[in-house]
């Protein structure tokens, strides 16, 4: 993985206005919720982002709670958000649109 840039404040404004559900935390983080219709799609889901973490060489912190899947970006060596995290981001939306929203409404 090449050097990432940390980001400035106008570009992490843009790019949260464009991710949906992601919200800052601590000026250092992105921070989204999904919720899953049983533990065991939860789980699933944390497998697939474990192997597009894996792909990317880029891992978040990944905390379940029952149904409740909460993942936290940033990049230790840039000191905060760098474009790794947008892109990461925007692929752990697409595979829960892809294999989870269908089947939870409800997700915060």
């Amino acid at each position: 993985m090449s050097k990432q840039e940390k980001l400035d404040e106008t570009a992490i404004a843009q790019a949260l206005s464009e991710l949906e559900g992601w919200k800052r935390e601590d000026e250092k983080w992105i921070v989204r919720q999904y919720r899953f219709p049983s533990f065991r799609h939860a789980v699933a889901y944390v497998n697939e982002v474990a192997e597009i973490a894996e792909q990317m060489n880029h891992h978040p912190m990944i905390a379940i709670d029952f149904r409740r899947i909460t993942l936290r970006l940033t990049t230790w060596h840039a000191g905060g958000l760098t474009e790794l995290d947008l892109e990461s981001a925007t692929r752990y939306d697409a595979c829960y649109r892809n294999g989870y929203a269908g089947e939870q409404a409800d997700n915060p």
